[in-house]
């Protein structure tokens, strides 16, 4: 039997986005209908974010065994019981799991519907034996993973993000196809913990990061045994009884290697299968829904945010887009609009890698010339130089008056650091306020402030400014 629900908003997944808006409506008053066809929690929780940094913890935490840079700490091969560290994994999202739990959101006064939505009309969904009628609608499906068409691929016989953390023994050879954040985290992770791994990219390895810190993390890699393979075809796949084979070509010659498993992190695709778009009057296209600023699709009663949205594809985005809709609609502050020139993002390789607004290179294409660089290393920061942590920099970009315009680190604990620049660009600051900011002694943010200070050290202690100063010494104290 049909049953019939009348709602003030109805959001359709409950990933991390679908999630905060369900949390803010309902305890805002707002009659609340959340829509899940598979786990709570969506991407993040199970097959992305918290498993994988779950696996790097683990794998960071065996080479630390191996280091031999502190006197008087005998480094040694650790003892690595592959099933086990999964077992930490899983029990990482079972830690997790009540947060986001339907228990948790229907106290909060969530009506949680577990079935699969699709649109009957432009202000209806049926899920399951539920017609939801709603004044609005968020979708939140989040993407998947995509495996490409590579001659003799079997997606079978491939694993993605989505299946990677269930495989329990542990590979003797791990390919990578991909050379993004989540193919070289999960290369990385699996070398540590003793597997073999090759990564192959047609382009270059985290192309969107500044590419002098992307060099740091390439270096660290490739000592730790990672083999890297870029700018590469793949030709084709054969999968074979003990294994697989990539076929190669680069600079006009071919060559095969070959693996005992197969990872493919070659990008991914927004959930739009199902949904039935048509019927509720919403454009889309292969990259996701589209939206305009202020999230809002070509049925201006429903918005869609995260990745299915187009935009970037990050769990803070989703919690981002969520906070703007929450304004939208609860406070009808219907201006909130979307603006990513202060988006942070971390690739949680060892060292990590950070960065917010522009880089370098994208400076340069916007601004020119005119623009300034200040950096700073690691190996000139007392906590580090203590710690053995000295691999790193910080590369600030900024205008010719000193508007930060964007920050890149690469180094111990950057995602932490790099908060500090993307409030600054948030706020549009210019480098002189994280010169004035006093920083405590020792700790790895000194570096931030040593960054804005190299900015200043040209023009500080020149000629002009030397002549300057020996005039004022002139004056009465």
């Amino acid at each position: 039997m049909t049953k019939t629900i009348k709602a003030d908003i109805c959001i359709i997944g409950a990933g991390s986005g679908g999630l905060s808006v369900a949390a803010g409506t309902a305890q805002l008053g707002l009659k609340t209908v959340l829509l899940e066809r598979a786990e709570m929690g969506g991407d993040c929780l199970n097959t992305g974010c918290v498993p994988s940094k779950a696996l790097l913890a683990a794998a960071k935490r065996a080479q630390m065994h191996r280091k031999d840079d502190i006197k008087g700490i005998k480094a040694h091969e650790p003892e690595i019981d592959f099933a086990a560290v999964k077992d930490h994994v899983f029990d990482t999202i079972k830690a997790i799991e009540p947060n986001d739990s339907q228990e948790r959101f229907e106290k909060l006064g969530v009506n949680v519907i577990r079935e699969s939505a699709r649109f009957i009309g432009p202000d209806t969904v049926q899920a399951g034996d539920h017609i939801i009628k709603a004044r609005y609608f968020v979708i939140a499906t989040g993407s998947h993973a995509v495996v490409p068409p590579i001659p003799g691929l079997d997606k079978d016989k491939a694993f993605t993000n989505e299946t990677i953390f269930g495989l329990r023994g542990k590979p003797d050879h791990l390919l990578v196809i991909g050379g993004g954040p989540i193919g070289i985290e999960m290369a990385q992770a699996h070398r540590r913990l003793g597997c073999g791994v090759s990564v192959f990219d047609m382009a270059s390895i985290l192309p969107r990061d500044d590419q002098r810190n992307v060099e740091i993390v390439r270096k660290a890699l490739v000592k730790e045994g990672v083999s890297l393979y870029e700018r590469v075809s793949i030709k084709g796949v054969k999968h074979t009884p003990s294994g697989v084979i990539l076929t190669i070509e680069h600079d006009g010659k071919t060559q095969e290697v070959g693996g005992s498993h197969l990872l493919v992190a070659a990008g991914r695709a927004p959930n739009t299968d199902g949904l039935d778009l048509e019927k509720a009057g919403v454009k889309y296209e292969k990259r996701g829904i589209t939206v305009d600023e202020h999230l809002r699709t070509s049925n201006k009663k429903i918005f869609a945010i995260g990745d299915v949205s187009g935009g970037p594809q990050f769990t803070h985005v989703a919690g981002y887009h969520a906070g703007i809709i929450i304004r939208q609609v609860c406070f009808k502050m219907f201006w909130a609009k979307t603006d990513y020139k202060a988006l942070p993002w971390v690739t949680y390789t060892d060292p990590e890698l950070a960065q917010v607004g522009l880089t370098e290179d994208d400076a340069r294409k916007k601004h020119g010339d005119s623009i300034k660089v200040a950096e700073w290393h690691f190996d000139e920061n007392d906590r580090a130089v203590a710690e053995r942590t000295t691999k790193g920099q910080i590369r600030v970009v900024t205008n010719k008056t000193g508007l930060i315009l964007g920050a890149s680190i690469v180094g111990p604990s950057a995602g932490e650091l790099i908060g500090l620049w993307a409030l600054a660009i948030t706020n549009g600051m210019e480098i002189s306020a994280v010169t004035s900011m006093i920083a405590p002694y020792p700790t790895l943010g000194e570096i931030s402030k040593r960054a804005a200070g190299a900015w200043y050290t040209p023009s500080l202690f020149s000629d002009q400014t030397r002549r300057i100063v020996r005039l004022l010494q002139k004056l009465p104290f």
